[in-house]
């Protein structure tokens, strides 16, 4: 669906552990997801968790639906949504699979997405996943009224919890 590719999938990004002091993780790398396990979490969740930050600090979170492709996460929402009023103040966002057993958790930076070419595949992808008719919102996600985001990871956790938390993972992205 991306226009381009990014360190998401064209790259892989570094793995280590988290900081999770008094959780007793085990040291060095043995153990770790590798980030194609994160990818197909990614891709296969239905719903996701959008966590933004209002004008005054305090937390907002929301499911969404969205796409992962080509390293980037894209979600769409109304304009006078608040994590829309939300990420214009501040574009610093998480998102979240919507299974804590097997989560993957990315911070990044939501940028609205102005290419009408990408909006039409986003529109597409959304139809096929989720087999939902966006017909009524084709006209104003084309026309740029109502945004269409995408979310560089700079981060990512995941943990597995059947596999205990010596799983624990964190992954880097270069920029």
């Amino acid at each position: 669906m991306a226009a381009r590719r990014t360190s998401g999938e064209g790259k892989t990004p570094s793995a280590d552990r988290p900081h999770m002091p008094g959780y007793g993780l085990p040291e060095g790398k043995k153990g770790l997801l590798p980030w194609t396990w994160a990818v197909q979490k990614l891709k296969k969740s239905h719903n996701y968790w959008v966590a933004t930050t209002r004008p005054d600090g305090r937390p907002h979170v929301m499911p969404v639906w969205g796409l992962w492709a080509a390293g980037v996460f894209y979600f769409s929402t109304g304009r006078q949504s608040r994590k829309a009023q939300n990420l214009t103040q501040n574009p610093s966002c998480v998102v979240g699979t919507e299974n804590a057993a097997e989560a993957v958790i990315v911070e990044g930076v939501a940028r609205e997405v102005p290419d009408v070419s990408l909006r039409r595949k986003f529109i597409a992808a959304c139809e096929r996943k989720y087999k939902f008719d966006m017909s009524s919102f084709e006209g104003d996600i084309l026309n740029l009224k109502e945004p269409i985001y995408a979310v560089q990871p700079s981060v990512a956790f995941g943990l597995h919890e059947k596999k205990t938390l010596n799983t624990a993972t964190r992954w880097h992205f270069r920029r």
